[in-house]
């Protein structure tokens, strides 16, 4: 006997849920990306964009943010050449193609596909949609180019009001 997508889905979003708020409930709130060392890459192109300014006094934001090992499969030496260029529209571009404005946990998003029929659809702060799906038990995000990403590590970071979701994969908004 086969089993709606539907109620799978509100089943997992009632666990992350739930897990979520044990997870909000038992730590440090004040967990940051800088502390996992997996992520040096995107700090340094987001303080070569000084968009940390940004990030500071504005939000709340959602971030999802490739890991080291992403920005590597990626071309670290384009990453270095948009890093050190004079010129960072270029890199702006590609790292707000990355956050989202709101609070965006891991339940929400589940939520959010639980009433989308299992899609969502999220505006980043560029202006481009990425939309959101399960695949087994994994939320891969998809932008318009077709570029995927997995959510590999998520609600890394919940100081303050902003989320930071790990992912597996560079999403870019133009062929680079």
């Amino acid at each position: 006997m086969k089993t709606p997508i539907s109620k799978i889905l509100l089943g997992m979003c009632m666990v992350f849920s739930l897990s979520g708020m044990a997870q909000t409930a038992s730590k440090d709130l004040n967990f940051s990306t800088e502390e996992t060392n997996n992520h040096k890459i995107l700090l340094a192109a987001v303080k070569a964009t000084q968009l940390e300014d940004l990030l500071d006094k504005s939000g709340p934001f959602t971030i999802f943010a490739p890991s080291d090992a992403a920005f590597e499969k990626f071309s670290s030496e384009k990453i270095a050449q948009l890093i050190n260029s004079k010129d960072k529209s270029e890199l702006k571009s590609l790292l707000t193609y990355h956050i989202v404005a709101g609070q965006l946990t891991a339940s929400r998003i589940l939520r959010a596909m639980c009433r989308g029929n299992g899609q969502a659809s999220f505006t980043t702060v560029q202006g481009k949609k990425l939309m959101a799906h399960l695949d087994g038990y994994d939320i891969v995000l998809t932008d318009p180019m077709g570029n995927t990403a997995r959510i590999t590590t998520a609600d890394l970071n919940l100081n303050k009001d902003d989320v930071v979701h790990e992912i597996d994969s560079v999403i870019l908004p133009t062929q680079m």
